[in-house]
């Protein structure tokens, strides 16, 4: 008969090793079980969106309870106290009305004099309704040659369409931007008395899509032109033809933000969308772009790096969130301390942000590179106190591996300690995803990016997505293509977009 003890080594050396070993073994199985739970109650379970809009209505409630238990009965009076409120938007269009006395005083039935006004502002609501524009074109007769004369149509965003660009942005920016499917606008428009199927909406988005496309050509050529470009991607499920069931695509994004270097340039985000995600599609979005690519460890920019004309700037946010995710497991002090080291570097990107890349690198230089250069040596020692299979392990090989990509920052101040503004462009996806479901097919998610990259450049740029596009959409059918530029979020007035959305 054996017993576990058979199977145990002899020499202490080789014991010790394999306690050391399960010790790594363990740790790692802690620390995949705490993801796991994470993943199932964490930010995108159901369960935990539940329990927090419950908590919502619940804060909501004692709110007004409070409210109402505060506000006295009409029959008392209460002392007047100052009210500090921030003041009302001043392009809001204001309606002036005057509560004027009569012109005899109620007590003596004296003349008045005017002394001043007490004036106080209400924000109101004006619910969004629908117009119809008809346009009408009289033909004229001439009396000597009988010719006929009469002003051309005026142009559409779809030719013989029924919506106007106002509508169009309207219902592009509600599913791209609100995160409303279409069938759920539907529902809306009917409570006012407008009756606009499904498939309608879908062919104008196609249709509008179509039409922005060069646009957004634009917008690519102006990020690819950049010496530094953020890139990132996200999966979206589309809709496999004639299966009934859903694949993977993915949308990538690719952002030019120069903002923090103190450029004036102005930021811009394209998407693209591919089918899956093999390292051929974000090769054929960079084609003929020269300079840094900010991005994740993912193995299909390694070829693009291999040819020396693009070089691999590193997220250091990447590398800390594995850090933090072992912090939060296990609660590890290794963890800690690293986190305190990357935090430090995050404390020097931020005194720095908007200044000129020279000043960025120069502060880098003295203040950066030396604390990058104990903590290579922490990293290392370190590693050779835990063991080869840990969790800690993991995510301090993943920081060494690309060491010389997460320091590059520091030699160039053009770069960025991280690739965040991909991954905020990514927000707008998340959210839609999580409302849409699916996307109807590989067009559609090209539809999506096109769409996507307009109103995330209209944005960056602090113009009103809505207003943008109806600007767009009202001009863009029959605008001259050489004078396209015109046309992209930075060369267009916000003062007379807020106009024409108001």
């Amino acid at each position: 008969m054996t017993c576990a003890t058979d199977f145990l080594p002899d020499d202490i050396q080789a014991l010790k090793a394999l306690v050391t070993a399960q010790r790594g073994e363990i740790e790692h199985l802690k620390l995949m079980i705490a993801k796991l739970r994470r993943m199932q109650f964490g930010r995108r379970s159901e369960q935990l969106d539940g329990m927090l809009d419950q908590l919502q209505l619940t804060l909501e409630e004692l709110q007004v309870s409070q409210a109402a238990l505060a506000s006295p009965p009409p029959a008392q009076s209460r002392p007047r106290t100052p009210v500090r409120r921030k003041p009302l938007p001043e392009h809001l269009p204001r309606e002036i009305h005057v509560h004027r006395p009569d012109a005899q005083c109620p007590g003596c039935g004296g003349e008045l004099r005017h002394l001043g006004d007490d004036v106080a502002e209400v924000l109101e609501y004006v619910p969004a309704r629908f117009k119809v524009i008809r346009h009408v074109r009289p033909k004229l007769a001439c009396r000597c040659c009988d010719g006929i004369v009469q002003v051309p149509a005026p142009s559409r965003p779809i030719s013989r369409g029924l919506a106007g660009p106002g509508l169009l942005a309207h219902v592009l920016v509600s599913k791209y931007v609100d995160h409303l499917p279409l069938y759920r606008q539907s529902e809306i428009y009917a409570r006012e008395g407008v009756s606009l199927e499904r498939s309608t909406m879908a062919d104008w988005i196609g249709e509008a899509s179509r039409l922005l496309q060069p646009l957004v050509s634009r917008l690519r050529q102006h990020i690819m032109a950049a010496n530094k470009v953020h890139a990132d991607d996200t999966p979206i499920a589309v809709l496999a033809p004639g299966q009934g069931k859903t694949k993977t695509g993915r949308l990538w994004t690719y952002v030019r933000d120069e903002r923090p270097a103190g450029s004036s340039t102005p930021p811009a985000v394209w998407f693209a969308y591919s089918p899956d995600r093999k390292g051929e599609h974000p090769r054929a979005h960079l084609r003929g772009f020269a300079g840094t690519l900010q991005a994740d460890g993912y193995a299909g920019f390694a070829q693009l790096y291999a040819s020396g004309t693009i070089h691999e700037a590193a997220c250091w946010a990447h590398a800390r969130r594995k850090f933090f995710d072992l912090h939060k497991a296990l609660a590890s002090p290794i963890a800690a301390e690293a986190l305190q080291r990357i935090g430090a570097l995050y404390a020097i990107e931020a005194e720095i942000r908007g200044q000129p890349p020279d000043q960025r690198r120069a502060v880098r230089q003295r203040r950066a590179s030396p604390l990058l250069a104990h903590m290579h040596i922490w990293l290392n020692h370190t590693l050779t106190q835990l063991p080869p299979k840990s969790a800690l392990s993991g995510a301090i090989h993943y920081a060494l591996a690309r060491w010389q990509a997460l320091t590059r920052y520091c030699a160039d101040g053009r770069i960025e300690i991280d690739n965040n503004a991909a991954e905020r462009a990514l927000r707008a996806v998340a959210l839609g995803r999580k409302n849409f479901l699916f996307a109807g097919s590989d067009a559609g998610g090209e539809r999506a990016a096109a769409i996507y990259s307009l109103v995330g450049s209209a944005k960056l740029n602090a113009l009103n997505p809505q207003a943008y596009l109806t600007h767009v959409l009202e001009r863009i059918a029959d605008y001259p293509i050489n004078q396209l530029d015109d046309l992209l979020p930075w060369n267009i007035a916000l003062p007379t977009l807020e106009h024409e959305a108001a």
